[in-house]
């Protein structure tokens, strides 16, 4: 089991800037990354970023690219989102999520059917 907890979400304006933490605690050596989904009012569930838990990957959604930021902690085993420039669209609840170590060869992913556990979100509102 590993347990997630998000923090760090809240009202902010359009231009602002947040930064979500996800402490992780458990079997934390079972995982091979984390990663950030999100999920706005009446849509479905959307990837934002993942991190390697232990190799230099990461990967950021397309449309987030040059405003939001993934990076980790392992000795704290933490894992951040530094969201800037936010805007309206980006409201919704933050969920951080654990992918675990599977036998082979492993990558990053955005898909979260592969994501063994989940955080009870954060919720994050811009206002315009």
């Amino acid at each position: 089991q590993v347990q997630l907890v998000e923090s760090g979400g809240g009202l902010v304006q359009a231009g602002g800037s947040l930064r979500l933490s996800c402490a992780a605690t458990g079997r934390t050596r079972s995982v091979h990354s984390l990663a950030w989904f999100r999920q706005a009012p009446g849509k479905e569930r959307e990837f934002v970023a993942t991190i390697a838990w232990s190799a230099y990957t990461s990967d950021v959604a397309d449309s987030m690219k040059g405003r939001f930021t993934i990076s980790r902690d392992i000795a704290k085993e933490m894992v951040y989102l530094q969201m800037n420039s936010l805007e309206p669209d980006d409201t919704g609840v933050y969920y951080c999520a654990a992918y675990l170590l599977r036998p082979g060869i492993q990558s990053v992913t955005r898909d979260a059917h592969e994501y063994d556990f989940w955080g009870q979100g954060t919720q994050v509102t811009v206002s315009s």
